[in-house]
């Protein structure tokens, strides 16, 4: 008989599934919905990359925790703590082209005026 799976695993399965589901909106939707869509998930108060983000804080909280008391290596603390430092700062990155996402989609939305020009792939960092 097999074991019953536990809430938050079934519910991280879940969330995983649809994640998947809104990945594949994405893909097909029209330009101006899915850089509406870009832009809500990449919104830094309430957006989907800023709960990961805090998901994987509290992991790492968590983990600080357990290596303190000797459960996990301090390895994983800091594996953890390192990748919500490191996506909070690709957050911050997004955020600086959020306003531009949310103008390109209600643009596109109310205009049938003449495409876009294509822009360079290439783009230089300014820090």
């Amino acid at each position: 008989m097999s074991h019953p799976v536990p809430y938050p695993i079934g519910l991280a399965d879940e969330i995983a599934r649809q994640l998947h589901l809104l990945a594949e909106h994405v893909a097909v939707l029209p330009p101006a919905q899915a850089t509406q869509v870009i832009a809500h998930i990449i919104n830094p108060d309430d957006g989907l990359l800023d709960r990961v983000i805090g998901l994987v804080s509290v992991s790492s909280t968590f983990a600080k925790v357990q290596a303190k008391g000797g459960a996990l290596p301090a390895e994983v603390w800091l594996a953890l703590g390192r990748a919500a430092m490191d996506l909070d700062a690709v957050g911050s990155d997004l955020d600086e082209h959020r306003a531009t996402l949310l103008r390109f989609g209600a643009q596109s939305g109310t205009s049938a005026a003449k495409p876009p020009a294509p822009a360079p792939l290439v783009v230089r960092r300014h820090r």
